[in-house]
C-alpha cells in the first residue's frame, strides 16, 4: 500500500477518476484527488498548489507519492516528478502527450481556446519529453482517438516502461484494463 494522487484530464473533474480511487482504495493504497476540481490548464498558481499538495502527502503518509495523471494531468505529474522527485516515488500516464509535436493531438484547438495560451508555451516553465528521476510508466492505446499513440507512448529514453492498453482516449480513467495496469505498476519494484 502507498499513497497515489490522481490527475484528470483537461476539462475532466476527479469524479471522472472515481472508479480508478475506488479500486486503488480497495487494494489498499490510499488514494488522492489533486485538489483543483476540473482540470482547466496549468497556471502558475494552481501548479504552485499541486507541487504543495504533493509535499503535504509525502509528509503525511512519511513516504514519496506516486502520480498517476490522465492526458493532461500526466504532464502536470511529469513536471511535478522533476522538479521535486524526493516527494515521488513513480509516475503513470495514461494517454498523456509528453512525447513530441504538443500539437500531436485532436485537442490542441480547444485546450488553446480554453487556457487563452498556445499549446506550445505553457505559462509555467516546463520540459515534458525530459524523463523525470522517478521510475515512469506511460499507459498508450493505438486506439485512443484523441492522442497521437507515439506522443503517449515516448521514446526509451522519455520513459521508462510503455504498455499498450486496448480503451479509447475517454476511457483511460474508468476502463477496468487501465485499472488493473495501474495496479500492477504500482506493485512493481522498480
Amino acid at each position: 500500500p502507498q499513497p497515489v494522487m490522481l490527475l484528470p484530464g483537461f476539462g475532466a473533474h476527479p469524479v471522472r477518476m472515481r472508479r480508478m480511487q475506488h479500486a486503488l482504495a480497495a487494494a489498499g493504497h490510499s488514494a488522492h484527488e489533486w485538489g483543483l476540481g476540473f482540470n482547466l490548464g496549468p497556471t502558475p498558481a494552481n501548479f504552485a498548489f499541486l507541487l504543495g499538495r504533493v509535499s503535504s502527502l509525502a509528509r503525511e503518509h512519511g513516504e514519496p507519492v506516486a502520480l498517476v495523471g490522465w492526458s493532461l494531468g500526466g504532464l502536470f505529474a511529469r513536471e511535478i516528478a522533476r522538479r521535486q522527485p524526493e516527494a515521488v516515488r513513480k509516475v503513470i500516464t495514461l494517454g498523456t502527450p509528453f512525447s513530441g509535436d504538443p500539437h500531436a493531438n485532436n485537442a490542441w484547438r480547444a485546450y488553446q481556446f480554453v487556457t487563452g495560451h498556445p499549446v506550445d508555451a505553457p505559462p509555467i516553465e516546463c520540459d515534458f519529453a525530459a524523463k523525470p528521476p522517478v521510475p515512469t510508466v506511460a499507459l498508450w492505446s493505438p486506439k485512443d482517438g484523441v492522442i497521437a499513440p507515439r506522443a503517449a507512448c515516448g521514446w526509451p529514453h522519455e520513459r521508462d516502461r510503455a504498455v499498450a492498453m486496448r480503451c479509447n482516449h475517454l476511457a483511460f480513467a474508468s476502463d477496468p484494463g487501465t485499472i488493473m495496469e495501474v495496479l500492477r505498476q504500482l506493485d512493481h519494484d522498480d
